[in-house]
């Protein structure tokens, strides 16, 4: 029986694109084989969402090529109904190939029944038969009804009406609907941005499975690091690296150490390699002046010059050619500096004391006792003290970004709360605010912190923000950058008690591994409200479960 043609492979070769006068993509290739699954990881900025949009043919490279599957679908295209279009217009759309598959089978089988096999076009519909059912295999375009149920379901919209209107659902159940109907339809290649966002747990695990089990080649872009260590193949960092993108054929967990030693060879070669080029450039320049011809000789010189003259003018001078030939060969090849990697704090949080100044190590932190807000948070009972490490979890709505607001003093509640007395609390918010936005990055961070704290810890050397940002009025930043500017300033005066909210929201997967080992022990204690499934699945501290 005849086989469909093999799924084509989905190739970028070389490709350019220069946006705001800055190249984000600088001669990036890739090939997506059907059958792999590769993840783009990397900083904010460095070109995962443009890579995506030039291989779904949205954008078009300034240079270089792509080529691409006909069926191909892309998650963070719009959806192509109207406000009024109801999700089972969409579910028809996402199942009409299903369809047609079956109704071509239904149709060639009945030709089939009526034509006699010594008919000359017999064997021809016969073929014909056969090629559209191998494709319908593929597809598995009987099951197509039964799988979109399936999805719809799995991804938490299965109690979503079908006469629904797109214009009525919030964006996260559109976000997931569109996912929904590119699982229906399993495109020869899959492109995924954050596919995981408004994602549940159990819907993440879900999409999981559904993406493992696509024949066809998917590329996917995310910050989900459980996600992108149970679904990939391979992955593809795109940032900055001594030779350029990195692939990497393993998981996440692997590329992380393989990571971590290639970052300390390249930072030991730059180091070795500028020790030498110093050491040439001095040995250069001695021995330069050592053979000039105008300078004078010494009186020790001179005694034996006129024995010793030829040999040591040769001996010189062969150095100063050696030093400059060497000089110049590793000038051209020597590796560029590594950047600055991105961290979270050098400075430890703060220890407290007592009002007499003493550690009170005995003494809470922090203590409420049954307190809760109406609507928002059921009561609560909890004490912080030195060195504690809390993991609040809980479903949405169960009040973890409310804790950590009456936890900040920052939203009144009903219940006792006691503090310790000049106890320091910083609080990063999920959506951060500064009051003049006009102000850049940098003055915000002098002006906040005052020159001294400033001069102690400067901004680029926490590596939070890109230097070119560091000029931009922060009105202009986008919400992950103010979280990261916000970060940084809670990192260089750290306060006594740290809360952090959802802090792997906007950060890189290399950034959230950073800032979950900077999160160790210490003396002030850190909060942590997270839904983030990795962070969650490694933490070693205490954990509060809400809504439970």
């Amino acid at each position: 029986m005849p086989h469909p043609a093999p799924r084509p492979a989905l190739l970028a070769h070389e490709v350019v694109r220069v946006l705001g006068g800055r190249r984000v993509l600088d001669g990036v290739s890739l090939t997506a084989a059907p059958g792999r699954r590769i993840g783009l990881i990397g900083e904010n900025g460095v070109g995962k969402s443009t890579l995506l949009r030039l291989l779904a043919g949205v954008d078009t490279p300034d240079s270089g090529s792509v080529t691409r599957p006909a069926d191909l679908g892309f998650l963070h295209q719009e959806l192509p109904f109207e406000p009024g279009d109801t999700v089972a217009a969409v579910l028809d759309e996402a199942l009409r190939e299903a369809r047609v598959d079956l109704a071509e089978l239904a149709r060639l089988g009945e030709e089939l029944a009526r034509m006699p096999e010594d008919d000359p076009a017999h064997a021809e519909l016969l073929d014909a038969y056969g090629r559209r059912l191998a494709q319908a295999e593929e597809r598995a375009s009987w099951d197509a009804d039964r799988r979109a149920a399936l999805v719809l379901d799995g991804l938490g919209l299965g109690a979503v009406a079908p006469a629904r209107t797109l214009g009525s659902l919030s964006g996260g159940q559109r976000g997931r609907l569109a996912l929904a109907a590119l699982l229906v339809r399993r495109p020869s290649a899959l492109l995924l941005d954050e596919p995981t966002n408004h994602l549940d747990d159990s819907a993440a695990a879900f999409l999981e499975e559904r993406v493992r089990e696509l024949p066809g080649t998917v590329v996917l872009a995310s910050h989900d690091r459980a996600f992108l260590d149970a679904v990939c193949t391979d992955l593809l960092d795109l940032d900055p690296a001594a030779d350029g993108p990195v692939r990497f054929g393993g998981t996440y967990s692997a590329y992380a150490a393989v990571r971590r030693a290639a970052r300390e060879r390249w930072e030991r070669q730059y180091a070795e390699e500028q020790e030498e080029l110093a050491q040439l450039r001095h040995a250069a320049g001695m021995t330069a002046r050592r053979v000039a011809p105008d300078r004078g000789r010494t009186d020790n010189e001179k005694m034996g010059y006129g024995h010793r003259a030829g040999r040591v003018q040769s001996q010189i001078a062969r150095r100063v050619r050696n030093a400059t030939r060497r000089l110049d060969e590793l000038e051209r090849t020597q590796v560029a500096a590594p950047p600055r990697p991105l961290r979270f704090a050098a400075a430890e949080l703060a220890a407290g004391t007592s009002e007499q100044g003493h550690p009170a190590a005995e003494e809470p932190l922090l203590a409420l006792r049954d307190v809760g807000v109406p609507g928002r948070l059921a009561p609560v009972a909890l004490e912080l003290a030195e060195g504690d490490r809390l993991l609040v979890t809980g479903g949405n709505g169960t009040g973890k970004s409310t804790l950590l607001a009456v936890l900040a003093g920052r939203l009144a509640a009903e219940g006792p709360v006691t503090r310790r007395p000049g106890l320091t609390v910083g609080l990063l918010a999920q959506d951060t605010v500064f009051a003049r936005p006009g102000r850049t990055v940098r003055d915000t961070y002098e002006q906040t912190l005052g020159p001294v704290t400033a001069g102690k810890v400067p901004l680029d050397s926490l590596g939070l923000l890109a230097g070119r940002d560091l000029d931009k009025p922060v009105g202009q930043l986008s919400v992950g950058q103010r979280r990261r500017l916000a970060l940084a300033l809670l990192v260089a005066r750290p306060p006594q008690v740290l809360l952090l909210d959802e802090p792997t929201n906007h950060l890189s997967p290399a950034l959230c591994d950073e800032l979950e080992e900077a999160l160790g022990p210490g003396p002030g204690a850190i909060v942590v409200a997270s839904h983030d499934r990795w962070l969650r699945r490694r933490w070693a501290g205490r954990e509060l479960r809400l809504g439970t």
